[in-house]
């Protein structure tokens, strides 16, 4: 019973709707029939040059070339919730999601072709990272971890005996060098120091769960979740520091932009600014109170917040605030 509950809720926090975790048996809609706001976004990410893509629900991928000004739907295969998104250059980009899919588009996000899929394990992808050498790593649900070598062509499962317990894995992240660090629920944090190759389990600040993660810089990263908490490590994992971020929503998602102020998302339209690398925040004043997974850049001091309904434009101020 306890597993059970822990799988909704986990299937909650990342698609944050009720039905994120459900399959979907209704027929795929002509693209010209959907729109993004009528749609549960998940994860976005950003083209070499500027495209921006969205993914989310029913399997759908948004394109856009205006700095989400406007958006149209690619050609996709199947329609299971899609979670994370990641462009390897401006050609080859890679989506993961429910009944353990992979999506690899070869035209910069135009068409999509599916490349792996495993319905019948129950087991969605969250998290992705790909690195510009064809490697990368995909995890998820009841400790999935997959791994390529071919820019997402092909995946191969490995066990990651550190995770016994097969706790749900929700994001993967480069900490420098061969080192990675995956995050996930029940506090569970994992270090490689070997390029994936092997895991062991960190000393956890946190019993909670964590819902995403962002690499700052060599050796520095935040992990962040349920309840508003947030933690920092600048030694790779060794030990953590809680950042108080005077919230309590949990926090679904963040990006790094460009100028280096950190950017945290999540439940009842929480919006958070960091201007010194994540070692305090402050909170903004947001454009709803809507569940908002994933935040994109588009430049002038402009970020798109990706959830529920969605994208929605939000202008940051050129000085951060006192929190409120």
């Amino acid at each position: 019973m306890n597993r059970a509950i822990g799988v909704l809720f986990v299937a909650f926090v990342v698609a944050a709707t009720a039905y994120a975790f459900s399959g979907r048996s209704d027929s795929p809609m002509p693209p010209t029939q959907v729109r993004i706001s009528n749609l549960q976004m998940l994860d976005a990410a950003e083209s070499p040059e500027g495209r921006l893509l969205a993914v989310g629900e029913r399997g759908k991928i948004f394109i856009s070339d205006d700095r989400g000004g406007s958006w149209r739907a690619a050609s996709t295969p199947g329609a299971a919730v899609l979670a994370a998104v990641r462009f390897i250059d401006a050609r080859q980009a890679v989506a993961v999601g429910h009944d353990a899919v992979v999506l690899r588009s070869e035209d910069g996000g135009e068409s999509w072709r599916m490349v792996q899929s495993d319905p019948e394990a129950e087991e969605p992808l969250f998290g992705l990272w790909l690195g510009e050498g064809g490697q990368g790593f995909a995890v998820g649900a009841y400790g999935r971890f997959l791994a390529t070598s071919d820019g997402g062509e092909t995946w191969a499962p490995r066990e990651i005996e550190a995770n016994a317990d097969a706790l749900h894995l929700n994001a993967v992240l480069p900490l420098g060098g061969e080192r990675f660090l995956i995050a996930g629920e029940a506090g569970t944090l994992l270090r490689s120091d070997d390029g994936g190759q092997t895991w062991s389990a960190l000393e956890s600040p946190y019993a909670g769960s964590f819902f995403n993660a962002l690499s700052l810089a060599e050796g520095r990263a935040l992990v962040f979740g349920m309840r508003g908490h947030v933690f920092r490590t600048d030694d790779a994992g060794d030990s953590w520091t809680e950042v108080d971020t005077g919230v309590h929503a949990s926090l679904f998602g963040g990006r790094v932009l460009r100028d280096g102020r950190v950017v945290l998302v999540g439940q009842s339209g929480v919006v958070l600014v960091s201007a010194d690398q994540g070692h305090s925040f402050d909170r903004l004043q947001g454009p709803d109170r809507l569940v908002r997974a994933a935040v994109a850049e588009v430049g002038d001091g402009e970020i798109l917040l990706v959830g529920e309904e969605g994208v929605v434009r939000m202008t940051l101020p050129a000085v951060v605030g006192e929190k409120s």
